[in-house]
């Protein structure tokens, strides 16, 4: 996949994010902004995302993987820019 689908993985990510369950996130989103740290998210939160882009892009997506990997760091926050790796990565793999 391209840098253009990164991009537009992105975008999605980041207008899921900028109404997510009517919270207004005021400033700009970008790859180093992290989930917890700096959007205020729940841990459930990351679920409920998980879900919601697993319904937008229509397939199933190994989040429970990203989550025990973030288990095993020392700094459990996850940033947009590695969601988006991480979605790019899966999402460019065959069904």
């Amino acid at each position: 996949m391209t840098t253009l689908m990164r991009d537009a993985i992105f975008a999605d990510v980041t207008q899921i994010l900028a109404d997510f369950h009517g919270q207004d996130f005021l400033g700009a989103i970008g790859p180093e902004t992290r989930f917890f740290a700096d959007l205020g998210l729940a841990s459930i939160d990351t679920v409920v995302l998980g879900e919601t882009l697993e319904h937008h892009y229509g397939r199933t997506l190994p989040f429970a993987d990203l989550m025990a990997d973030l288990g095993q760091r020392k700094d459990r926050d996850l940033s947009i820019g590695e969601l988006v790796a991480f979605l790019h990565r899966h999402l460019g793999q065959a069904s």
